[in-house]
């Protein structure tokens, strides 16, 4: 079977960015400045700011602390560029004077993974916000993916009384690397950032985990979601660390 080969003239950033305690209130403080320098940024397509979820997946408990920016612009960086970038200079690439310096200004860990969108479906806000996608490509190298879904009011008590015993397998399996659990609204609004090793091991948890492939029957079945989208990122750089660490140094 031919797929289709995926064509990039844009750049994903996800940037995890992790306040100390005592910095918690600044933290949503930013959620409402960080956007004016997003709204004027010329080369942005599309962004959004984002809570966090405690464990790394769907939660309904925030990590207060955690918080992310998910941006879709024309930047483009060389390889040679990303081994140059400290944290604080790529966000100002990034995002501008006013959200770098405000990061450096409460002593924020972050880190930022740079990303190239090769396949998928589903739409975000009523759009094809990553591109035209093909359904699937060639790519079977290492590879980040986004899950999101807006949950249907009626529907949330199911979805949250299935999800923790997924999350639970997808932290134990063969191939996992990361992830962070990312929302606009609290309970309705949810995403799941994962990173594997090759898209070999993401599928054989997404095909052959029971609890999982459950999970897909009743969201279908049942009509969980008004709004859902799935999509699969080659990984071009990571950049910084959260909680002291970079998940990706040494093997990207």
């Amino acid at each position: 079977m031919e797929y289709i080969a995926f064509v990039i003239d844009m750049t994903t950033t996800l940037t995890i960015i992790r306040y100390r305690k005592r910095f918690v209130f600044f933290a949503f403080l930013a959620m409402v400045f960080f956007r004016f320098p997003l709204w004027f940024n010329k080369r942005s397509r599309f962004w959004k700011l984002m809570g966090s979820g405690k464990n790394g997946t769907f939660d309904k408990k925030p990590d207060f602390q955690q918080w992310a920016i998910l941006s879709v612009s024309n930047i483009r960086f060389k390889e040679v560029q990303l081994k140059h970038y400290k944290p604080d200079l790529l966000l100002r690439k990034l995002y501008g004077p006013f959200i770098s310096g405000w990061i450096n200004l409460f002593n924020c860990e972050t880190i930022t993974y740079l990303l190239d969108s090769i396949e998928g479906h589903g739409l975000w806000d009523g759009k094809q916000v990553f591109g035209d996608l093909p359904n699937k490509s060639d790519y079977e190298g290492q590879i980040a993916i986004l899950t999101r879904a807006t949950i249907r009011l009626s529907r949330l008590k199911e979805f949250w009384k299935n999800v923790d015993g997924v999350a639970s397998k997808m932290n134990g399996a063969n191939g996992f690397i990361t992830s962070y659990g990312i929302g606009e609204i609290p309970w309705v609004k949810q995403a799941t950032f994962s990173v594997w090793e090759s898209k070999a091991s993401m599928k054989a948890f997404a095909y052959q985990s029971k609890e999982h492939q459950e999970v897909i029957q009743k969201t279908r079945k049942e009509d969980w979601y008004s709004e859902d989208m799935f999509v699969r990122f080659k990984i071009t750089g990571c950049v910084g660390t959260v909680n002291g660490s970079n998940p990706l140094k040494g093997i990207l």
